[in-house]
């Protein structure tokens, strides 16, 4: 699947933003947020931004 931290930069992230970023999808979790990565999900793959 995938995840904030995943949309948000992948590797262009530090550690601990990735961090803070799965820290804020737990205390946020709804459905129409994970609808909304699954959106930004084919965004990501489709531009390959952030990825090595």
């Amino acid at each position: 699947m995938t995840g904030l931290w995943q949309v948000s930069g992948r590797s262009d992230l530090t550690w601990e933003n990735s961090l803070r970023l799965d820290l804020h999808y737990v205390d946020n979790w709804s459905p129409l947020g994970d609808m909304h990565i699954m959106l930004r999900t084919v965004q990501a793959v489709l531009r390959a931004r952030g990825a090595y």
